[in-house]
């Protein structure tokens, strides 16, 4: 199973973005999108996970705060700010979170701790950033693409 994983879009989906969301079985945004718009363009690519992010107001009350989701026997628990991830994690292969617009992906105690950064407007100098992910019998790898910055 194919993911693309993004977050903080910001009401941007770059063609480069959208090149990956089309050929997912799946797509995990976590947070801060900005438009209804953005979510009816994604949902109607692949099956679509996503929680509300800081940025996203009164449009996205009926979005999750967060979510827990299995996917190709790995199950992902998602939130748009790290700090909220709750204590008790069991159960969770791995969590998505974004609102820092800075990639992360690293491994702890057996978790994938999993940040796709910003593909949105490009703020703070940072890489323009989503991952894939291929999952596979509860296996993960994840595979950062990097959006050039030439790119607006």
């Amino acid at each position: 199973m194919k993911l693309a994983i993004l977050s903080d879009t910001h009401g941007l989906l770059r063609p480069e973005v959208l090149e990956y969301l089309r050929t997912a079985d799946a797509i995990l945004h976590a947070g801060d999108i900005n438009t209804q718009a953005i979510v009816d363009r994604m949902a109607a690519m692949a099956p679509l996970y996503i929680v509300r992010g800081n940025n996203d107001k009164a449009w996205a009350e009926a979005l999750p705060h967060d979510c827990t989701v299995t996917l190709g026997g790995a199950t992902f628990y998602m939130v748009h700010n790290k700090k909220e991830v709750p204590a008790d994690l069991s159960g969770v292969d791995a969590v998505v979170f974004g609102h820092s617009h800075k990639y992360v992906q690293e491994e702890r105690d057996g978790l994938l701790w999993l940040n796709p950064g910003s593909c949105g407007p490009r703020r703070f100098h940072q890489e323009i950033t989503m991952m894939t992910a291929e999952v596979e019998g509860g296996r993960i790898a994840v595979s950062k693409i990097l959006i050039p910055h030439e790119a607006k």
